[in-house]
């Protein structure tokens, strides 16, 4: 039989656990999923991977194995009337044919020996994130009672796109993209069912360009072979010439965008300006917008920086209005002059740890009478009362400086939230301070 007209990725797929490749730490000798598979102990799952990680795959393998009605549904185009049929379809499942006149909960009083005839039915929506908050509500009440075993299969991080109530009923199993030597086996297989073979160099290539994404590298293979139906060997020139142009793993929305704009401020946090530079190129790349990307680097500069380099913050801010004025694909180059200066300059953040310290003391002492004389007499009754008064004047003092004074609410007199440190000109502002309270 001819099954040419099916995708290369759905006809190699494995059918049972030992034929899949990667995920140990899931199917592996002590894998949470082997063993529930083996104990036949089925629960409800969200398999949370990067694309063509094995999530759809590993679904199926479940349902073939524990012998499960299997229901597949895309969350891109499922209804909920369609998820309601299926779950109906499952109640018929759990009841043996000998009972199948009476109704579910009919069969649930009569305490029949479940074990007997019925199927479990497995209910599989891939990319569940794209599911709204009432289709997700619509699965909790047959997860709970046993209706239904669920598998969402996600690309998002589950913490941000689905309900809690639907999480806590769900084992969240992370998958790993597929390392060099994983995505090798699986080329090889695809090549054993086109029955073609690869240069060295030409698989490299293949491997380092489909992002771990097993999927990927198939469809680039099926492509190959579609251009070149007579060639025995690929070489490096054909699986150029069938990627075209090399995907770039990047979502404004996703998880991916979370650890890159990340990645880039850990990077400046840790005065490395070539890996701060390679992350803005990368989300440059994939199509960020400059002024996101730059109002981080001025949230940065008063976080990390701070007064150990104050010039910092106002560059920051010209590069936020370079960026607003000039637009792409210019202000990449006032970006690259706005990283490399706050990646290379000293680092404090003693003014934003001070921030945090006073916060945590507002908490406590809400409403602390603030000192008489710090309160401005603005009518005759607050002078009267004492407002202002014995008030010491900076500028008349010594150095411009009213050693003793007090300017915290009496509660919280000597409290130090502001801690310099000895980075860049901050070093300078803690060598005043500390003099003035000597003198």
């Amino acid at each position: 039989m001819d099954n040419s007209y099916i995708p290369l990725a759905e006809r190699i797929r494995p059918k049972i656990l030992q034929e899949f490749v990667g995920q140990k730490h899931l199917v592996g000798t002590s894998g949470i999923l082997k063993m529930l598979i083996e104990k036949d102990q089925l629960i409800s799952l969200i398999l949370w991977g990067p694309p063509g990680s094995g999530k759809t795959t590993l679904a199926k393998i479940i349902a073939n194995t524990t012998q499960s009605h299997f229901k597949y549904f895309s969350a891109v185009s499922a209804t909920l009337d369609e998820l309601k049929n299926a779950i109906e379809e499952a109640k018929k499942f759990l009841i043996p044919k000998e009972n199948t006149q009476l109704t579910l909960n009919q069969y649930e009083k009569k305490n029949i020996d479940k074990t007997k005839n019925y199927k479990r039915t497995i209910i599989f929506i891939d990319e569940i994130h794209r599911f709204n908050k009432i289709q997700q509500d619509a699965l909790l009440p047959y997860i709970e009672n046993g209706t239904i075993i669920f598998i969402g299969a996600t690309t998002e991080n589950p913490s941000f796109e689905i309900i809690g109530p639907l999480l806590s009923r769900c084992r969240v199993l992370k998958l790993n993209r597929l390392k060099k030597e994983e995505l090798s086996i699986i080329c090889k297989r695809g090549l054993k069912e086109i029955k073609k073979d690869i240069s060295n160099d030409a698989l490299n290539f293949l491997i380092e360009s489909s992002n771990g994404d097993a999927r990927i590298l198939l469809n680039i293979l099926e492509i190959a072979d579609k251009i070149y139906p007579n060639k025995k060997t690929f070489t490096l020139k054909d699986i150029e010439i069938a990627i075209q142009e090399k995907p770039l793993l990047y979502d404004k929305k996703n998880e991916e965008h979370y650890n890159t704009i990340s990645a880039f401020i850990k990077s400046m946090r840790g005065s490395d300006p070539d890996g701060a530079l390679y992350y803005l190129a990368r989300m440059l790349e994939a199509g960020e917008d400059p002024l996101f990307i730059a109002r981080r680097m001025i949230i940065f500069a008063s976080e990390d920086i701070g007064n150990a380099d104050p010039y910092a913050l106002p560059l920051a801010v010209s590069v936020f209005e370079a960026c607003e004025r000039v637009g792409l694909p210019e202000c990449k180059i006032n970006l690259a002059q706005g990283v490399t200066y706050l990646s290379s300059a000293p680092k404090s953040n003693a003014s934003y740890t001070a921030l945090i310290r006073a916060e945590e003391d507002v908490k406590k002492t809400l409403n602390e009478p603030i000192p008489l004389y710090l309160r401005n007499p603005t009518t005759k009754l607050m002078k009267k009362l004492g407002y202002g008064k014995n008030y010491r004047y900076p500028h008349l003092e010594p150095n411009h400086f009213a050693k003793g004074v007090n300017y915290l609410p009496e509660k919280l007199k000597g409290k130090k939230y502001y801690q310099p440190t000895n980075q860049g000109e901050e070093e300078k502002i803690k060598l005043r301070l500390e003099n003035q309270f000597k003198k």
